[in-house]
């Protein structure tokens, strides 16, 4: 419809124009089946019923209907004597041959017929058996990739999960170095406090060291050796008081 559709507004623009028109019906697709509900039977997977070896048993059911029991054979045998008469059917020495050759061919159907029906029926087992092992390891196949899949998905879902995890450890991982150097800031500047502090204490001792020893020095100076032989003379007499009051 939507092709029509375009062929139909080409043709409207083309007279609009003033030219010719050859408008070219859509072709449609053969090659796809319509769609129905109808279920497909199954092939079968043994031939028909036949009797003497050639005559499918559709027919004689066929007779049956209409004839009876004896319709079949009887038409056989009219159809023989019929084409026997008009000499459609001619008896010579290729007859008698022809007639040999279906019963050999009668005779190993019926005598060898049962073990090749055996043997094609094994063959055919056994292509069946590689088959469903074959389909068995195809759906194990896909199965196991649809599980994979589902894996897949799953692990994609917890993408996201990760990506916090590794945003939320690379926050941490900042947070540490920065805190790492806060506390090395923080020492070295605890380090130069110290420093000015043990400066200042030591500036401060050497000035307290410099002026008792500046003070003593000044005052053995100012003592002269009359008043130290006073002063020595003192104590020793101090020592002796003490003595005796003991």
């Amino acid at each position: 419809m939507k092709g029509e559709g375009g062929a139909v507004t080409a043709a409207v623009a083309a007279q609009h124009h003033g030219a010719r028109v050859c408008v070219v019906a859509p072709s449609r697709l053969f090659h796809c089946s319509g769609q129905h509900g109808r279920p497909i039977e199954p092939l079968p997977e043994e031939g028909g019923k036949v009797r003497m070896g050639v005559f499918p048993e559709e027919w004689f059911q066929f007779f049956y209907k209409k004839t009876g029991v004896t319709g079949p054979y009887v038409f056989g045998t009219g159809l023989i004597a019929t084409l026997l008469s008009k000499e459609y059917l001619v008896v010579n020495n290729e007859f008698i041959a022809g007639g040999i050759f279906v019963s050999f061919v009668v005779y190993c159907i019926r005598r060898f017929g049962p073990d090749v029906a055996t043997y094609a029926d094994k063959l055919r087992q056994e292509r069946l058996d590689f088959i469903d092992n074959k389909k068995g390891r195809f759906i194990n196949d896909c199965e196991t990739a649809i599980e994979t899949e589902k894996k897949e998905q799953w692990r994609a879902e917890g993408v996201d999960y990760l990506f916090d995890a590794k945003k939320a450890n690379v926050a941490m991982q900042l947070e540490t170095a920065y805190r790492e150097r806060l506390h090395e800031v923080s020492n070295a500047v605890k380090r130069r406090l110290d420093y000015q502090l043990d400066v200042e204490t030591t500036q401060r001792r050497m000035a307290q060291e410099h002026m008792a020893d500046w003070v003593v020095n000044n005052v053995v100076k100012s003592i002269t050796p009359q008043q130290e032989k006073e002063a020595l003379a003192k104590c020793i007499e101090d020592l002796k008081r003490m003595a005796k009051a003991s």
